[in-house]
């Protein structure tokens, strides 16, 4: 099934996140961009104001991998799951349509986002985090933790303490994005094993 671009030579383009399904941006393909983006498996665009096509990220390198590719039931509008490879808007927002890590002027937490910043401390590794400390003690260290953060969940469940389960399960999932992230790991490699689970 391939766009209509009989009916237009310029097709609108929504972006969505593969995995939280956060709208991250609009453009516009000719049959040209659509093509380079089933072969490089990047999104491309047209633009309309330099009369060319551009490959989202070439400048910035914040791409957008192709992970799912589907179109409206008039196929004159597309619709691409992507795995983005940095902010997607040019301001450093996640997405173009809300001002960086907001939603109407309130702050969104994201599993995504605390993995991003998880990331930063390995990276960095800043004095004083408590995120630093478990990256110098390591693997052990990491694993320990998460089997006692297991170990609280199970005891709140039990106990029918949904405040107390609500607590623990947020420092379980903390934990176990620390371990994913010592071993390089992505939470999006989870997910998509979960999703092969969900399909099968």
């Amino acid at each position: 099934m391939n766009p209509n671009f009989k009916k237009s030579e310029l097709l609108p383009v929504i972006v969505q996140h593969f995995t939280n399904k956060k709208v991250l941006m609009l453009g516009y393909m000719n049959s040209e961009a659509y093509e380079k983006t089933l072969e490089s498996k990047h999104v491309w665009f047209f633009s309309r104001s330099k009369n060319r096509l551009w490959e989202k990220g070439e400048s910035s390198k914040n791409f957008l991998g192709v992970k799912k590719i589907v179109l409206d039931c008039d196929k004159d509008a597309i619709l691409i799951l992507a795995s983005p490879e940095g902010p997607t808007c040019h301001t450093l927002a996640d997405s173009c349509f809300e001002a960086e890590g907001s939603v109407e002027g309130n702050f969104l937490f994201t599993l995504e986002y605390l993995e991003k910043i998880i990331e930063e401390r390995k990276s960095l590794m800043p004095k004083g985090s408590y995120t630093t400390t478990l990256f110098e003690e390591g693997i052990n260290k990491i694993s320990k933790k998460v089997g006692e953060e297991a170990s609280e969940v199970i005891i709140a469940s039990l106990a029918e303490q949904k405040k107390d389960l609500i607590y623990e399960s947020a420092d379980l999932i903390y934990h176990l994005l620390v371990l994913l992230a010592n071993e390089d790991i992505k939470l999006e490699e989870i997910i998509q094993e979960l999703n092969k689970r969900h399909n099968n």
